[in-house]
């Protein structure tokens, strides 16, 4: 039998109006320490982001965030001063609490044997 391993995992969400507290779910984010994994599956659904906000926002912005937060999860150099830190802070970065179009939700934790097929499972069960 597989040992199992802590992770932890947040939804990345859209919020077009942050005052109204709706959202639209465009990906999640698994952290696991012991399997030094710290990935992102984004895929947005432009149809039903468009019918969800209209022209509110800018999709090219999004976007850019969202590849961002990508970058992020890599880390290095080419994402940054956040990408050079830790993997473990820039879960916590990416996860903490914002005020913003972009966030994600609060940090769930689970346990797992392939932090890699947790994270393509919550994303088709929270995201497609």
């Amino acid at each position: 039998m597989h040992e199992k391993h802590l992770f932890e995992y947040a939804v990345i969400r859209i919020v077009p109006r942050v005052e109204r507290e709706e959202f639209l779910n465009v990906g999640v984010i698994v952290y696991c320490a012991k399997e030094n994994f710290l990935h992102a599956l984004i895929g947005v659904n432009h149809h039903r982001l468009q019918v969800f906000c209209g022209d509110e926002l800018d999709l090219h912005e999004i976007e850019a965030n969202l590849d961002a937060l990508q970058r992020i999860c890599v880390g290095g150099s080419s994402s940054g001063p956040i990408g050079r830190l830790d993997m473990a802070s820039r879960f916590r970065w990416l996860t903490a609490t914002r005020s913003t179009v972009v966030q994600s939700s609060k940090v769930h934790p689970g346990l797992c044997t392939n932090a890699g097929e947790v994270l393509k499972k919550l994303f088709e069960q929270l995201v497609l």
